[in-house]
């Protein structure tokens, strides 16, 4: 085998089931910055708030903070005149996604979104699988209500959710997506 630079056969991969969701973020952050600079959609990542308790203003840092309220969803923005916001999710499973990681608050903030005349979503990473879905909070709805299931096997989502394409320039480019399912 040629020698990679950093390959190494006892390599082990270390999960931090703190950050596992990082690195899907950063790929939609960097899929952000692309539509940012191509005058294509300005999305945001939506920042969790919080109330400062301590700040030391020698050193101008937050000593002591706590979280103010629930964060509503991941990320909002605009594309094409329309509101968009939307959640995203990352499991290391490569057979369901459980439901227990989507939070009351987030289903009744995105419902909000669809009665105002916005459009919501969630992205869902299969990790391991290395696949990314799309599925509309609508649909989302629809399997919670219809089901006591307490997770979405990975076939629902190959036949309800959309698959988004990966590039090396958008790494999770979700509005090739949008474009077909919410007719923009």
């Amino acid at each position: 085998m040629i020698n990679y630079p950093f390959f190494n056969e006892n390599y082990k991969k270390v999960t931090s089931y703190k950050n596992r969701g990082m690195s899907f973020e950063e790929r939609i952050n960097v899929t952000n910055n692309y539509y940012l600079n191509n005058d294509i959609a300005l999305i945001f990542k939506r920042t969790t708030p919080i109330k400062v308790i301590e700040f030391n203003n020698q050193s101008k840092l937050i000593t002591k903070a706590v979280f103010e309220k629930d964060s509503t969803t991941d990320y909002n923005g605009v594309y094409k005149g329309r509101y968009l916001d939307f959640e995203a999710k990352s499991v290391t499973s490569k057979t369901s996604f459980p439901l227990h990681n989507i939070k009351e608050h987030q289903i009744t903030h995105l419902k909000d979104v669809i009665k105002n005349g916005g459009t919501s979503f969630f992205l869902i990473e299969f990790s391991t699988l290395n696949k990314i879905y799309l599925l509309k909070t609508i649909d989302l709805l629809d399997y919670i209500n219809s089901s006591n299931k307490k997770s979405i096997s990975l076939k629902d989502f190959e036949i309800k959710a959309f698959l988004v394409n990966q590039y090396i320039n958008k790494p999770v480019d979700y509005l090739e997506n949008i474009e077909k399912i919410f007719n923009f």
